[in-house]
């Protein structure tokens, strides 16, 4: 190929569109392009049907996409299904601000028309989120693209429902739930995040009914609340049955301020003396423990705020209010009263809503539940026998103890959006009738005036079928049968109990069988300092913007190199400047080999074998055994989810090895006789074909280009993936291209030290660390004088220290150099001095950061690992310094 049809850099944005149009086109993301492989089946964790791609998908789905090629190239079956989530209240509150802006409520529209108008809305906006994993790569089978209210998944839904119903695992009751008042809807225990927040603990004053005088002694009992306002719905006051200091008044009755009602005194194990009074305020509508203890004392529930957080009739002169200012109100009203004892500054946890933040409320509500312990024993038990495996295993432990602390899950939410809760209430009997299909009459009386439920199901009960419902069940289909279960899980460590163990509950409970082998859990993407983006912090990257700047394929290897299972990725800008400079690494060292192919194809030049290999000089088998190491590594790290470890000794071998080094070396056979120029040529060909290959998954564009190119036939995202065997393992290359490698550097180092020319020529002694590398630096001599630019090389037996000569060892061999007058010594020593001064101020305000408790204590582990291994290259390099100027002294 000549320069001109070999472009100079690579134009990220036209090569994106236009492979991506082709691979999809042609069908290659399906799984019907390899017929006879063996399944691989990866279910996306579907992202919000309202969102856009940010960092955290972005990452996530370049370790699919990167794990979905790979197989695809091995010949596996292989299919990621796509699809995105219905996201009740979010895409609710979606639709509802775009009703609020026409002065319209979803109440104005009613339930029917207020859905077709989501649907609208999805059909128009909802798909934004898929077209930027378009413009990201991700390899999905787009014809298998699903939803969560899909026509099947919902009727999965609802199968399910009734199932769990008819087995006693699904029932309504009325328990204390969290509340939004923002969102007015019910959320399950794990959408509530709790925070530390600063409130008042208010000290109340009860006065005893049939006390003479409140303040004598027994004439009253003093309770502690952060929440004044739900005083108005205290049903009794409970103290702990053996605390002396309340004996005589269990039984008695106090008087509730403000409502005048008459409430008991109980006595109860659950209380504990040592806390606050030792008596407490029973509100069994606003508590979940008071709940339990009006249960076991039959007192009456007394709920005093309406859905949206404001006071109702049940709250007296309170009534109205909204439950912040009831709860000052309260709080002045007690003191004008005389009771209000005290108030303290207090520290406590509060739950708030995990969509819209407002403050939760616990109270008590008519809901749906789903008994989980019997189905997380299973799927605990699944996990423990190697079923399913978490990558890396310590997260188990997190899966254990939730699972072992599970408590039912309140499935119903008062929205619109969503899988309507398939309970019909027959209106003469009173029957509750739960059926898949849609009952024409109550089977107990034959009535039709039948209402069904109003609420629908908590988005992730939907989601917890995906890996089932998207491969078609509860229908025995063709994906089911092949890719039931699936073969592993992408997913992030937040997510195991929202998500993970529920869809480990019912895929074991409906298809009998744990839903995919491997869970591979990977970490945050986070700002360079190492914090979490977030629009609060002003730190979120929006993705497609790094991608129009640098292109998708530096951005994915950026992600990619850094993914370590389990751990947190800090992402700075410079690191994907350093992946496109990757890329264009790359692109510079394939064009020069397409100069210098002689017209040939990259496939059409035949692949040196192993055993030939055999005869090639040590150059040539250093390359190739570095290149089967590489591999071997890069599939090592594939299959344990270990991505930074393939990828990063890809980049080491690509820029240093193949690029800095071989590619350099490989002029010279290049311009000799026609049998060293055809032998390096099937070397290039050979390392570039496999080099290319295993980038593939992580920098699908410009390896695709590079291969077409470089006249390669077929699509190389076909593959085939290299096979390690089918490259030379040279121990004894690879050692001594190693050594030659170290000498070359210390050299080098020398003329930058030394302030001595590239273009200088210098004579050079080597003192072998044993006869065998001296027999392998010999072999390599010619190799060594060119890359180190030696007018002469004396390999010997021992070295004498002599004035006038730089000393170093390299790979155990002692490299002596003599310099003469080509070294300005003051100059030299002058600019060493600098150096060292500028390398101990660094090192110092590194270890003033290091010692510094509040930095150590409070700064991410992340950061303080990067300042201690600044400290370490510091204290490195500044020993360094030092040997090289006590060469001087």
């Amino acid at each position: 190929m000549t320069v001109e049809e070999f472009p100079i850099r690579f134009e990220p944005s036209e090569a994106e569109v236009a492979w991506y149009e082709h691979w999809e086109s042609s069908g290659y993301f399906r799984p019907e392009i390899n017929p006879d492989g063996e399944p691989f089946c990866v279910v996306i964790p579907p992202p919000n049907v309202t969102g856009s791609l940010h960092m955290g998908h972005a990452f996530e789905h370049a370790l699919i996409d990167a794990t979905i090629r790979r197989k695809r190239m091995q010949g596996y079956r292989a299919l990621w299904v796509p699809g995105t989530d219905h996201a009740g209240i979010a895409t609710q509150n979606v639709v509802e601000r775009e009703l609020s802006a026409e002065n319209l409520t979803r109440q104005d529209l009613g339930r029917e028309a207020f859905v077709d108008r989501v649907w609208e809305w999805k059909a128009v906006s909802g798909g934004r989120i898929t077209e930027q994993m378009r413009r990201m790569g991700s390899s999905c089978d787009w014809t298998r693209e699903r939803f969560t209210m899909d026509e099947g998944l919902s009727r999965a839904v609802r199968i399910v429902f009734v199932r769990l119903y008819e087995k006693g695992l699904m029932y309504r009751a009325n328990r204390i739930i969290n509340w939004c008042p923002r969102c007015e809807t019910a959320l399950s225990d794990i959408e509530v995040e709790h925070r530390e927040v600063r409130g008042e603990l208010v000290y109340i004053r009860y006065a005893v009914s049939d006390a003479p005088d409140p303040e004598a002694p027994g004439g009253s009992i003093v309770v502690a609340t952060t929440r004044a306002e739900t005083m108005l719905g205290d049903t009794g006051v409970a103290v702990h049955p053996d605390d002396e200091r309340y004996k005589d008044l269990i039984g008695k009755r106090v008087q509730l301020p403000f409502v005048g009602q008459l409430i008991p005194i109980v006595a109860d194990d659950a209380v504990d003396p040592a806390f606050g009074t030792g008596a407490v305020k029973i509100t069994p509508a606003h508590d979940p423990n008071d709940f339990e203890i009006g249960q076991r004392h039959d007192l009456p529930t007394v709920n005093v705020m309406t859905d949206d957080g404001v006071m109702n009739a049940e709250a007296g002169p309170f009534e109205g209010l909204g439950r912040f200012a009831a709860r000052k109100a309260v709080v002045e009203e007690l003191d004008k009263m005389g009771a209000l004892v005290k108030v303290e500054q207090h520290m406590h946890a509060v739950g708030h809503c995990y969509r819209c933040k407002s403050v939760v409320e616990p109270r008590l509500s008519l809901q749906w539940f789903l008994s989980q312990k019997p189905l997380a024993e299973k799927a605990v038990a699944e996990v423990q026998a190697g079923q399913t495996n978490f990558v890396p295993k310590r997260w188990e432990n997190l899966y254990f103890s939730w699972m072992d602390n599970v408590r039912d899950w309140c499935v119903s939410r008062q929205i619109w959006w969503g899988h309507r809760i398939p309970a019909w209430y027959c209106q003469d009997c009173s029957k509750v009738i739960v059926a898949v299909e849609d009952p024409t009459g109550c089977p107990g009386c034959a009535s039709r005036d039948l209402i069904q439920d109003n609420d629908v199901l908590d988005t992730w009960f939907s989601s917890a079928l995906w890996p089932m419902s998207t491969l078609g069940w509860p229908e025995r289909t063709d994906d089911f049968a092949a890719f039931y279960p699936t073969s592993m899980l992408h997913t992030g460590f937040d997510i195991i109990y929202f998500w993970v163990a529920r869809m480990l509950q019912m895929g074991l409970e409906f298809a009998g069988t744990v839903p995919f082998a491997d869970v591979a859990i990977h970490g945050l993407i986070r700002d360079a300092e190492g914090r979490k983006m977030s629009k609060s912090s002003g730190n979120v990257i929006d993705p497609l913007d790094l991608v129009e700047r640098f292109g998708v394929d530096a951005l994915r290897y950026a992600m990619v190199r850094a993914a370590s299972p389990g751990q947190d990725v800090p992402l700075a800008e410079e690191w994907i400047e350093g992946a496109r400079n990757f890329v264009n690494k790359l692109w510079n060292a394939c064009r020069f080999v397409a100069m210098n192919l002689d017209g040939h194809a990259l496939t059409d030049l035949e692949r040196v074998t192993a055993e030939e290999a055999e005869s090639f000089p040590a150059v040539d088998r250093w390359i190739l055994s570095r290149m089967r190491s590489a591999l071997n590594r890069v599939d090592h790290g594939f299959e344990q989810y270990d991505f930074a470890e393939g990828v990063r000794e890809l980049h080491s071998f690509t820029w240093s090895e193949f690029c800095d080094w071989y590619i350099e070396l490989a002029k010279g056979p290049l311009n000799g006789g026609p049998d060293e120029r055809l032998r390096t040529q099937r070397v290039l060909a050979t390392i570039l074909a496999d080099l290319l290959a295993l980038l593939h998954p992580v920098i699908p564009f410009v390896t695709e280009e590079l291969w077409h190119r470089l006249g390669a036939h077929g699509d190389l995202m076909l593959g085939p993936w290299p096979i390690a065997t089918s490259l030379p393992s040279d121990a004894d290359a690879e050692t001594g291209m190693g050594a030659v490698i170290e000498i070359v550097g210390s050299i080098r180092r020398f003329r930058s030290q030394m302030m001595v020319s590239p273009a200088v020529e210098l004579v050079a002694s080597i003192a072998a660390a044993d006869t065998d590398q001296a027999r392998l630096l010999t072999e390599l001599s010619s190799e060594l004088r060119s890359l180190a630019n030696l007018s002469r090389l004396d390999i010997v037996d021992h070295v004498n220290s002599e004035p006038g000569q730089f000393k170093d060892v390299a790979a155990g061999a002692t490299v002596v150099i003599p310099y003469g007058d080509l070294v300005d010594v003051e100059a030299v020593i002058d600019q060493l001095d600098k150096k060292i001064a500028k390398v101990e101020s660094d090192l110092s305000a590194t270890m003033k950061k290091l010692q510094n408790p509040s930095f150590v204590d409070r700064a991410p582990a992340e950061v303080v690992d990067e300042a201690h291994r600044r400290r370490a290259e510091s204290e490195e390099a500044l020993n360094t310094l030092r040997a090289q100027r006590e060469q001087f002294a």
